[in-house]
């Protein structure tokens, strides 16, 4: 890896990478990467969240919060996706450079947390779908099932089973997708309601802002590109900047998920509040086995990458903690075991709260990210060596953890100070945490980023 520090001494094989820069002898090929991250763009949750956006501030607003959302989502995980295929670090390792040692566990922390907290959400809308096409089947059954054969799925690795797995789904994905639409259309008719579907009171005037801000809500998926995108191999960096990583695939996630989301619940009736699983429940009663099909591949995809990421990162996390590296397998079945307890427990309302909190500090993760990444002071700094090896990494980087902590302040204040203010926490912090981290690079010592020289 030109201009990275590796310690590549794990088999490509074998090893995930949760300790060492991804080496070019484990990069993938274009289109395997590709069918492996695609999983990613299948989720009940961008259907509903289109369709919740759009209740509440109308389709109009809805459309437009979504396309600026996939021109941000495009802009910033081109920048992203360059960096992580050009040095082979993921989250963990890159947090160390930007943060030290102890603020890159913590980041860490918030990312496995918070693809365990989606795994849970996803797993259950599966969970509630197989306990209503068959009742014999009760909940927390349901539950195990989704859980025990979620975990063997991860056993693998991205370049070995992922992508083939997820490659295998997609055109299953996409054939629900159209066959959602054209049995609620041969069920119910077509008409152009969607394009007015909207509160009662009718729709905000700034509604496209909120939107927007919405789908900052899960920038998270900023670190899902990091972590995928190191696999990359450098002479696609483009093709993964452009379409893989980019606006693309933001289309088909935000967009055209959103617009069948908008459209079946428009036309679709719904009992009670729109949610994953009012809309799962409509799709079964309208769909029967094949809404149950639709379902699993749609979320079984998604969380793929949601136990991946949480194995992934939980096994780096422990090793920072601890030193010891125990391997992905082992997370794999304490990721199942926390996901299963956290379905039975209905603790949604509480794991929503700490979303919204993490969300906050996701977003000045990527803001920082971002500034150290096109400053290019590190660069200036140590040339083209990139060091990120525990031991060579102060405990704290004062830089990065000022910027992190400082801007995700203002970032709760503006969350809890009312509906006025709420609405502008998420750009706010991203806005501060850049600032403030590419204002204090100007002061920038080395003994910030490396305590031993190599």
């Amino acid at each position: 890896m030109a201009g990275t520090i590796t310690r590549a001494d794990a088999p490509a094989e074998t090893s995930d990478f949760s300790a060492i820069a991804v080496p070019a002898n484990a990069r993938m090929r274009r289109w395997p990467l590709t069918m492996a991250w695609w999983a990613v763009c299948s989720a009940m949750f961008y259907i509903v969240v289109a369709a919740t956006l759009a209740l509440n501030f109308g389709t109009r607003n809805a459309l437009i919060g979504m396309v600026l959302s996939v021109i941000v989502y495009g802009a910033v995980n081109a920048v992203l996706s360059r960096y992580a295929i050009r040095t082979g670090l993921s989250v963990a390792l890159f947090s160390r450079i930007l943060f030290g040692n102890v603020g890159a566990a913590i980041a860490t922390l918030i990312f496995f947390a918070t693809a365990i907290y989606y795994a849970v959400f996803e797993g259950s809308v599966i969970a509630v779908a197989i306990s209503t096409v068959f009742p014999s089947i009760s909940y927390p059954i349901a539950a195990l099932i989704v859980v025990a054969y979620s975990v063997p799925l991860i056993f693998g690795s991205i370049q070995t089973w992922l992508d083939k797995f997820n490659g295998v789904l997609l055109p299953f994905y996409i054939a629900g997708l159209i066959a959602a639409v054209a049995f609620a259309i041969g069920s119910y008719g077509y008409s152009n309601a969607w394009l007015s579907f909207g509160p009662a009171g009718g729709s905000p005037a700034n509604g496209w802002w909120d939107c927007f801000v919405y789908y900052m809500g899960v920038w998270i998926l900023m670190m899902f590109t990091f972590d995928y995108a190191r696999f990359g191999r450098e002479e696609d960096a483009d093709y993964h900047a452009r379409v893989n990583f980019g606006t693309p695939f933001y289309l088909v996630t935000f967009l055209i998920n959103g617009v069948v989301g908008i459209f079946l619940a428009a036309t679709i009736p719904v009992d009670g509040a729109v949610s994953e699983v009012s809309v799962v429940l409509a799709l079964l009663k309208l769909m029967g086995l094949a809404g149950l099909v639709f379902v699993w591949v749609s979320q079984t995809r998604i969380n793929t990458a949601n136990y991946y990421l949480a194995a992934t990162n939980m096994e780096a996390f422990v090793a920072q903690l601890t030193g010891l590296n125990v391997g992905k397998l082992v997370f794999a079945f304490v990721v199942g075991a926390i996901v299963y307890v956290l379905m039975l427990a209905n603790v949604f309302h509480y794991i929503l709260q700490a979303l919204a909190y993490q969300g906050i500090f996701v977003v000045a993760w990527v803001g920082i990210a971002l500034a150290h990444i096109l400053t290019g002071t590190y660069d200036r700094l140590f040339g083209a060596t990139i060091e990120y090896r525990a031991e060579h990494i102060p405990a704290f980087n004062p830089c990065g953890l000022v910027a992190w902590f400082g801007a995700t302040a203002i970032g709760v204040v503006l969350l809890n100070a009312g509906a006025g203010y709420a609405s502008f926490s998420a750009p706010v912090t991203a806005l501060a945490a850049a600032g403030l981290y590419a204002g204090l690079l100007t002061f920038a010592r080395p003994g910030w980023f490396v305590s031993r020289p190599t």
